[in-house]
């Protein structure tokens, strides 16, 4: 019998890839084709442990008809160029994040999937979370009242070795840093739960690793269009890395995530669903502090199930390209800051001023 469920290929088989394998091989919408990587041994190694072809080149696999949504987990700077040649083979994309390196090439990439008839999602799956949808829920049903206050803290640590796994991780351009590669995940839960952003006063510097020419640490102000304010917080360089924590505050209430359990949930107005959501996550899910493969690949499987499912029903995605676009802006105005000294407006001016 025919197997009836999406049909995944994966465009790289380094570190992220036994995540997307993972979730594959639990799903039950969407099901692991194959893989193409340029290092032969990495790809046998996937294809080895988690099945599926193990294609001679990336063509190969966009010539397969059974694969119907390329992965795209290649280095973030090679994301544009894979993505536009996915579209243009009429394969649907799943994109790692960040999902491009410049506004200009994101909307590229959203012009080529529109033309193509094809649909993107992007992989921010942090926003599947149960503790994040409440906060989400929460803040339209205006049960925080004022928005006040929303905070990032990534207290995450990296050996110099991660650095060294691939020639990639070590510079800037091609999205290392921790701005645009780890932090990117809750500079997105922020603009997803308070944005869009005014404002922001970024400072990055290199606290624990010298050998890299790249920051390890970001600090930054953040006003917001709605009033609130907020602190990110993220580095690479605290041994032993501690979970991330999401704080929203306002007038009428207060929510913490801290790695994918709720920790804090109060407000005024008391309801009797509050009581379940407190239970929200556990501490005993690895979310990525301590090890860049510390994690689990449930997230992973509700954005790759929901991508499967929007295009068999022909909906939208639920992680867009566009509804990622202010989050990318953002990471890149943090950048422009930082070189600049200086607080820098949202939306970027020119953003040709950033690097």
């Amino acid at each position: 019998m025919s197997d009836s469920r999406v049909g995944f290929g994966l465009l790289g088989a380094g570190l992220i890839a036994p995540f997307h394998a993972r979730a594959l091989e639990a799903s039950q919408q969407a099901r692991l084709v194959g893989a193409a990587d340029t290092d032969p041994d990495r790809l046998a190694r996937l294809t080895g442990q988690y099945g599926g072809r193990a294609y001679a080149s990336g063509e190969e696999m966009l010539d397969d008809p059974e694969v119907r949504v390329v992965s795209i987990l290649t280095p973030n700077h090679l994301h544009f160029d894979a993505v536009v040649k996915a579209a243009g083979a009429g394969k649907h994309v799943l994109v790692e994040k960040p999902p491009a390196m410049s506004l200009r090439e994101l909307d590229e990439m959203e012009w080529a999937c529109a033309a193509a008839g094809v649909k993107i999602g992007v992989v921010l799956q942090c926003r599947a979370r149960k503790a994040v949808q409440a906060m989400r829920s929460a803040i339209q049903e205006g049960r925080f009242g004022r928005l006040c206050h929303a905070d990032a803290y990534m207290k995450w640590f990296r050996s110099a070795e991660y650095y060294r796994m691939d020639a990639w991780r070590s510079s800037r351009r091609s999205g290392a840093g921790v701005t645009i590669q780890q932090a990117f995940h809750y500079l997105d839960l922020l603009q997803h739960l308070a944005g869009p952003v005014k404002r922001v006063q970024a400072r990055m510097s290199n606290l624990a690793h010298p050998d890299v020419d790249l920051e390890d640490t970001l600090l930054a102000f953040v006003d917001y269009a709605n009033g609130a304010q907020g602190v990110v917080q993220a580095s690479t360089a605290l041994w032993p890395g501690t979970d991330v924590r999401i704080e929203i505050n306002g007038e009428r209430g207060a929510a913490i995530m801290a790695g994918e359990r709720m920790e804090t949930w109060q407000f005024q107005d008391e309801r009797p669903e509050d009581e379940a959501i407190r239970r929200y996550g556990s501490a005993a899910v690895a979310t990525g502090a301590t090890g860049a493969a510390e994690l689990g690949f449930h997230d992973h499987q509700a954005v790759i199930d929901d991508l499967a499912c929007a295009i068999e029903q022909d909906r939208e995605p639920m992680i867009t390209l566009a509804s990622v676009r202010p989050t990318l802006e953002w990471a890149l105005a943090m950048y422009q800051s930082a070189k600049e000294g200086l607080p820098v407006r949202l939306p970027l001016a020119d953003e040709t001023l950033v690097w």
